[in-house]
């Protein structure tokens, strides 16, 4: 689309601040390639209509990622049910733009073909709330993320330490402590108290202040 002004733009993106929108390549233009090449040399960058849009992610983001990660990446190798990737795993939406869940599983059955850039969008994706998240910009690539195959998606918000299971694209349902944390059809027989995992975070984050 024609875009007259920078609010527009950023409108296009879900709203997000100015300042996660990188101004070269110019909006419009930039490319597979450049997503890749700022991802691994810079920070993590998704491509999104031509427009690569640094991921929100600070410390106690990337932690919680991590714990995530922690719990799941065992239960998955043990069971031998596919493979996770942290929040540099890049994924080739339908659409056609460049999507990085911050934490992804993929089972055998669906994991195809691609080099740095998968071919296929993860059955499961997390999605870590930061400050500069929006819910237009979260409602955005959770509906890209179903569109493209996905069959699960976890908004995990440690602000309000909750987490939100989307089944479908407008399908949730929202988990407080102590609710379990469950796998579903998706990973069958996982389940994580939300307890254990915000206790974790806690603990953690108390450790660097």
């Amino acid at each position: 689309p024609v875009r007259k002004t920078i609010a527009e733009l950023l409108h296009e993106l879900g709203d997000i601040p100015a300042h996660r929108v990188r101004a070269h390549p110019a909006p419009g233009t930039a490319t597979e390639a450049d997503a890749i090449f700022a991802t691994n040399t810079q920070r993590p960058c998704e491509l999104v209509n031509g427009i690569l849009v640094e991921k929100a992610m600070g410390v106690p983001e990337s932690f919680l990622a991590s714990l995530v990660l922690q719990y799941i990446g065992p239960y998955v190798r043990i069971n031998k049910l596919g493979i996770t990737t942290a929040p540099d795993g890049m994924y080739r939406m339908l659409q056609g733009n460049i999507r990085e869940p911050d934490v992804s599983f993929t089972a055998r059955s669906r994991k195809q073909g691609g080099g740095q850039v998968g071919d296929w969008c993860p059955d499961l994706c997390v999605e870590i709330v930061s400050p500069s998240n929006t819910v237009a910009e979260l409602d955005l690539k959770r509906g890209e993320y179903f569109s493209s195959g996905c069959r699960l998606v976890w908004i995990i918000d440690p602000r309000k330490r909750s987490v939100e299971v989307f089944t479908e694209t407008d399908t949730a349902t929202r988990l407080i402590e102590p609710a379990l944390l469950e796998g579903g059809t998706v990973l069958p027989g996982f389940s994580l108290p939300l307890a254990e995992l915000f206790g974790a975070f806690d603990e953690g984050m108390q450790t660097t202040s």
